[in-house]
């Protein structure tokens, strides 16, 4: 510890600590401008300039460090005039255009000049105007209004870790622009224009629409993906105009391109704003919601009186609130009284998440993502984080260049967090099992200890070779060996898995393995760094936490796919889910074709539309109350900041509706009330309160069982091409693909190939290239990347004109194709 005094008051702070934060500590609070907590000191402003006894010249709080025994003056008459001077310096440069700057009203230059009291300009200067760059997607950025705090250099090469924009030029002529002078080519999450101190960073689509204060502010939490950040929407005239994220939030204010920019899908024209119902010539026309309501009831008490409850099947989403799911649920099993219900996460989340209960005796992750901040070394296995939850990556990186914890990435090809990593396995498809034993190996080989009553569990891995092993992943034993390294020893090992090895063939017993590797590294206990299983949507956990998952007479997804198909389920409805775009879709249109009624409730026109018998508007994320539950288990609320288009009504009023006309009763649901009836059955639930910060659930706590039997893997099919299918980081789901600021810089679907296979079939980039499975094909640009291997290509899963996921049979996100110049 160091002891010093800082305006008299003695401080005593750890070493390294700088003098503002010292200060900060005993309540002296040292004026700032280019000074941002969540990343390193620049010292470029001096605003934050003290004197320290002794010491001849002024010192910069933000960046000196303390030393012991110093004595620190903050506020004196000659620092005021100091600072006061320094704003009017910086002001020579700075062009007084306030009136139609949109940082007005929440500049930090503005208000540094009224705290310091430079409200007079005695400087002049001959200024030569720099081009304002209006060529960027998303964001424009003016130099002439920078003052070169450097703060959003900082945050994209710390935070984001892009390294898109830099210091360029020198002296006068400096100014922050990109790397290599084109227009911006970055993942434009606009965290550098959240940083920037004046308006020399604005994003376009907020660009004139108002002041701050002419927003009704409303606190949120985002929709997309399952890393739960806190978020506030800025509504004006029934309309969304803006997302910001407060640095003193969960996720530091830190916000990827869906999380700042994908609320412009609220006002798509895709949106369904009326009811529907398909008439006597085969077209959907706009109805009233009583006819709409009575007809789709008539139809569904018809049905379960011919037939049963069985015959109805229900399908709900990670995008509605928790007490939505819980009522669905409900709906089904008490209103129709079918067990047939089930949701997009039997793609793959649900059985992670039943192995993780059936182990570990808990749902979602094992503790908090913040615990990748302390990390000391992180496993990241079959996932592409920038794309499934970017609140994640920020962490990692973070812990991996800050905290200097030791980064393993494991996957068949390379992905963003590839240049922070000290390790890469890059496996062949399909190969998990394999690379997850010999990372076992490996471990128990540089000191790893299993625990107690483990000896068979060695002696089965001892009978597999790591030389067999690592020829079945493709990956070297040196390799193996380095990254086992890196793992072993170490008390807080964090391991997180996505799509690659969830949607993977034979998921289950590969995440069974990756559960036995999480107990010899300690992963999963509550010293652990902690197992974070990743679903790219926001509510998986709390979709399955409200039981959307077949009873123990229902029909799974796939169940319900056979079902309609020999006749047995005659009806569906489908709670903000489009059946008709998930993987095997063409097997999925037919089948929902056969259907006597099809009720799609949604926000947007699916591909599901063109079967529907009854269409119900729903309300988006924005313009609802409720809660939902990360992937980390925080359950925190949601709360409406703005009205749905035309008729569209929250998702619970409408489903309570129909489940008072289907039992002739008048159902008083709420979400409050539906909040309380989950607290009442799910007791994991009952500390939440609706407070802004919400509550994380806790598991059951099991002890965690012996580790499951080796069995020896099996050789990965050895294809000539294999085409994988998933999320990338411009997109969450197809919702965004509404947005007019996320297709701006992500307009359309493409296949990636490695160049080598490029090479040999004659393609060029964006030149058109044909993928053909057993179950479909498209056509599509071709983008050319050595961050694959040859033989595996690589499209998104988002574009429906794509429609990538036709390729696809079950829920794999893997499948055998052919390859042809289009």
């Amino acid at each position: 510890m160091v002891s010093l005094t800082i305006d008299g008051k003695s401080v005593q702070v750890e070493k390294g600590t700088t003098i503002l934060e010292a200060a900060a500590t005993v309540g002296i609070k040292i004026p700032t401008l280019c000074w941002l907590q969540k990343v390193s000191p620049t010292g470029a402003c001096r605003v934050c300039a003290v004197e320290v006894a002794g010491v001849e010249r002024t010192m910069t709080a933000c960046n000196t460090p303390v030393k012991e025994g110093i004595q620190v003056t903050t506020d004196t008459p000659a620092l005021r005039e100091a600072r006061k001077k320094i704003m009017e310096l910086m002001l020579v440069n700075h062009p007084l255009d306030c009136p139609v700057c949109d940082a007005g009203g929440e500049c930090d230059l503005q208000d540094s000049c009224y705290a310091l009291d430079a409200n007079k300009q005695e400087y002049s200067a001959v200024l030569e105007r720099r081009p304002i760059r209006y060529d960027w997607p998303l964001i424009e950025s003016d130099p002439n209004r920078c003052i070169l705090c450097e703060k959003c250099v900082k945050v994209d090469h710390e935070i984001v870790g892009c390294d898109a924009i830099e210091v360029v030029n020198k002296g006068e002529a400096a100014i922050i622009d990109t790397v290599d002078g084109k227009p911006l080519n970055c993942e434009f999450c606009g965290n550098c224009v959240a940083a920037c101190p004046t308006g020399a960073l604005i994003t376009k689509p907020f660009k004139f629409k108002g002041r701050p204060w002419s927003f009704n502010t409303v606190p949120s939490v985002c929709a997309f993906c399952g890393a739960g950040c806190q978020i506030d929407y800025h509504a004006k005239n029934g309309r969304i105009e803006r997302v910001t994220s407060d640095d003193g939030s969960y996720n530091n204010g830190n916000l990827c391109i869906n999380g700042r920019f994908g609320y412009r899908y609220l006002h798509s024209l895709e949106r369904i704003s009326d009811p529907m119902l398909r008439d006597g010539s085969g077209r959907l026309a706009k109805a009233d919601w009583e006819t709409a309501l009575t007809a789709a009831a008539d139809k569904l008490k018809q049905i379960v009186s011919q037939n049963g409850g069985k015959a109805v099947a229900g399908l709900s989403s990670p995008r509605v609130t928790n007490e939505e799911n819980f009522l669905f649920k409900k709906f089904l099993t008490e209103a129709i009284g079918s067990a047939n219900v089930d949701s997009e996460a039997r793609l793959g989340f649900a059985q992670a998440q039943a192995q993780m209960s059936r182990r570990f005796g808990f749902t979602g992750a094992s503790t908090t993502i913040d615990a990748l901040d302390n990390a000391q070394a992180i496993l990241v296995f079959g996932c592409d984080l920038n794309a499934e939850a970017t609140g994640l990556e920020y962490r990692v990186i973070k812990a991996a260049t800050k905290k200097d914890a030791r980064l393993v990435l494991v996957n068949m090809r390379d992905v963003k967090l590839r240049k922070f990593s000290n390790a890469q396995l890059k496996h062949l498809p399909g190969s998990e099992l394999s690379v997850i034993y010999a990372l076992m190996k490996g471990i128990l080989a540089a000191g790893g200890v299993l625990p107690a009553g483990s000896e068979a569990i060695k002696d089965a891995l001892d009978k597999l070779t790591m030389a067999e092993l690592c020829s079945q992943a493709g990956v070297t034993e040196k390799a193996v060996a380095d990254a086992a390294s890196l793992i072993a020893g170490k008390s807080r090992v964090s391991i997180v898995f996505g799509a690659d090895l969830i949607r993977s063939a034979d998921a289950a017993q590969k995440i069974s393995a990756l559960a036995d590797l999480a107990i010899l590294t300690g992963s999963a206990a509550k010293e652990g760094g902690g197992l974070f299983p990743v679903d790219a949507k926001n509510n998986t956990v709390g979709l399955l936490d409200m039981g959307v998952a077949p009873g123990a007479d229902g029909k799974d997804l796939w169940g319900m796919v056979e079902g309609i198909e020999e006749g047995s389920i005659k009806a569906l409805y489908l709670l903000g889910c489009d059946l008709a775009s998930f993987p095997d879709n063409q097997r999925i249109r037919k089948a929902l074709g056969k259907l006597e009624l099809l009720i799609v409730q949604d926000v947007f026109q699916g591909d599901s539309l063109e079967f529907a018998h009854v269409v119900f508007p729903a309300s988006a994320a924005a313009e609802k109350s409720g809660s939902f539950t990360s992937l980390d288990n925080r359950v925190q609320p949601i709360f409406k900041s703005t009205a749905a288009p035309g008729a569209a009504r929250e998702d619970w009023a409408i489903v309570s509706d129909l489940y008072g006309k289907v039992t002739g009763t008048v159902p008083s649901f709420t979400p409050a009330s539906l909040m309380a009836q989950i607290k009442s059955e799910i007791p994991a639930y009952q500390p939440f309160d609706g407070s802004r910060n919400g509550f994380v659930k806790s598991g059951n706590g099991k002890v965690a069982p012996a580790l499951a039997p080796i069995a020896k893997p099996a050789a990965p099919t050895q294809a000539t091409f294999q085409l994988l299918v998933g999320p990338i980081g411009f997109h969450n789901g197809t919702s965004t693909t509404r947005s007019d600021a996320n297709l701006s810089v992500a307009p359309a679907g493409f296949v990636e190939l490695h160049p080598a296979d490029a090479g040999k079939l004659g393609i060029e980039e964006g030149g058109s290239v044909k993928v053909i499975s057993a179950n479909a094909s498209f056509t599509a640009p071709a983008k050319i990347s050595d961050k694959l291997q040859p033989g595996l290509l690589f499209a998104p899963s988002h574009f429906r004109e794509l429609n990538a996921n036709a390729l696809l049979a079950g829920g794999c996100n893997l499948a055998e194709v052919k390859v042809e110049k289009g």
